[in-house]
């Protein structure tokens, strides 16, 4: 049985400055890769090659387009865990 997920917990991780940074350095990524591919990115997601919270950037240069699943799945056999269906 897997032990019920604790969103005062998640909450409180999500509100710590650093994420709130790292979201909003992701939106920025996703803004921007649209403007420059001319497209909506629809059933794709923005991809760091090296992830911001290894230390990566949002230059154009550390940002690749992939499917929802791939970009996702990083996480796939995890207990509990699926990749999400947005799209």
């Amino acid at each position: 049985m897997t032990k019920p997920r604790d969103y005062r917990k998640a909450t409180e991780y999500e509100e710590r400055p650093e994420q709130i940074k790292h979201r909003e350095e992701r939106n920025r990524a996703r803004a921007q890769l649209a403007k420059t591919s001319g497209k909506a990115l629809s059933g794709r997601d923005v991809a760091h090659i090296k992830s911001l919270g290894k230390g990566g950037t949002d230059a154009p240069a550390n940002l690749r387009v992939e499917s929802i699943r791939k970009n996702r799945s990083w996480r796939k056999g995890q207990k509990g865990y699926n990749v999400p269906k947005d799209v």
